[in-house]
């Protein structure tokens, strides 16, 4: 008598299946259910104490003063305009840090590598020194140390009349976007197009003919022409502002506080770390293949070993990136007005709207480093090493 192959076997804990399944709802069930716990209690607490929970209180006047910030501020503006102030003190500390700790981190990590003694121990002293100290310590280092000993603002050092250094940090001109901002963003968008199709199409003429293309100084041209023409048509693009001493402070530029440079040298002697190892990783037949077609030094560094490293650099350079990010909320130990210390400090103590509040901030954090990640991954799969 044969069997039914396709009827069904019934429901039973011995199959794998069955019990893949059973494992699966159960955990999503425990999890709905804690998640509905803690939600239900929180609300019941929040009730007996006579919170009011909502994000109505963005609207609400702040009522205070705040030291510095990129777009015009007064102390009639909402809690939400607080709160883009913070996002944008946060992400300028964040993007300028990335910027100055990559290039410093590459300069020390080739150092590190140098056969010249002298340049090698100092890179390897700078490394071992920055890496292990914490970086909350480093910012108050920079800025106890450092900063609080410099002379006051009337006395401060004079830089060409346009920057000024003092107790309160490095005061500098500051850019305000004019009417004419966008069209020359459009301008600089259109530069980046021409300059990448340009590249694509020299490459592919060399591929076919052998004729090499000037790519540098081409591009170099147009970077400096398009955007030139954009700024004489619609006029200049930003408003440069200098800092001027008004009672005891500056008002007006931009200041540079100690924390972004205590960053800065903190994540570089990383990024160092990652460029040597990453260096290392490449074949030194690359370099005697290199030196045998009569490269020097530098090209050979730049074109063949760089490039090749980077496959090796990009991975651990994305979480260094997100170190620095996320560090940045180290300068409320300090009082720079980001993310941290006005939003999450002060609007929260003067609104109580705890939940909301770090809720708010906790989401901006992870959004800057999801974004920092999905770019990164997206640039180290466009210079991953294609197997067949």
């Amino acid at each position: 008598m044969q069997k039914n192959i396709g009827a069904p076997q019934g429901f039973s804990l011995s199959d794998p299946r069955v019990r893949a399944w059973l494992f699966q709802i159960i955990t999503v069930v425990a999890v709905v259910a804690m998640g509905w716990f803690l939600f239900s209690n929180t609300q019941t607490n929040l009730q007996h104490r006579g919170i009011t929970s909502g994000f109505d209180f963005l609207e609400r006047s702040a009522g205070f003063g705040i030291a510095q910030h990129l777009i015009s501020y007064t102390e009639a503006d909402s809690y939400a305009r607080v709160f883009v102030i913070g996002l944008l003190n946060t992400l300028l500390v964040s993007f300028i840090g990335i910027v100055l700790a990559t290039i410093l981190g590459f300069i020390i990590g080739v150092a590190r590598l140098s056969p010249n003694w002298m340049i090698n121990k100092l890179a390897t002293v700078y490394i071992e020194v920055f890496r292990n100290i914490p970086p909350l310590l480093q910012i108050l280092f920079w800025y106890f140390a450092v900063l609080l000993p410099l002379p006051g603002p009337r006395a401060s050092i004079n830089l060409g009349d346009s920057f000024f250094l003092s107790n309160r940090g490095l005061n500098m001109p500051a850019a305000e976007a004019t009417g004419a901002f966008w069209p020359f963003v459009v301008g600089v968008v259109v530069t980046i197009v021409a300059i990448v199709m340009m590249t694509r199409w020299a490459n592919k003429r060399f591929e076919a003919t052998g004729q090499p293309f000037h790519k540098f100084w081409v591009g170099l041209g147009m970077a400096i022409v398009i955007p030139t023409l954009v700024a004489l048509i619609f006029g200049s693009p930003l408003h440069w502002t200098v800092p001027e001493l008004k009672g005891f402070n500056f008002v007006g530029g931009w200041v540079m506080i100690p924390e972004l440079l205590a960053l800065t040298v903190y994540t570089a002697a990383f990024i160092a770390e990652n460029v040597r190892s990453g260096i290392n990783s490449v074949s030194h037949g690359q370099t005697e293949a290199a030196r045998s077609l009569g490269l020097r030094p530098g090209p050979t560094l730049r074109k063949v070993i760089i490039p090749q490293a980077m496959r090796v650099i990009i991975p651990p350079l994305t979480s260094q990136y997100l170190n620095l990010a996320k560090n940045s909320s180290l300068a409320a130990g300090i009082g720079y007005p980001d993310m941290v210390s006005l939003f999450a400090g002060t609007v929260l103590n003067q609104t109580g709207q705890a939940i909301e509040v770090i809720a708010i901030t906790m989401s901006v954090y992870l959004a800057i480093s999801i974004s920092i990640s999905l770019l990164m991954n997206w640039y180290n799969k466009r210079i991953a090493l294609i197997e067949r």
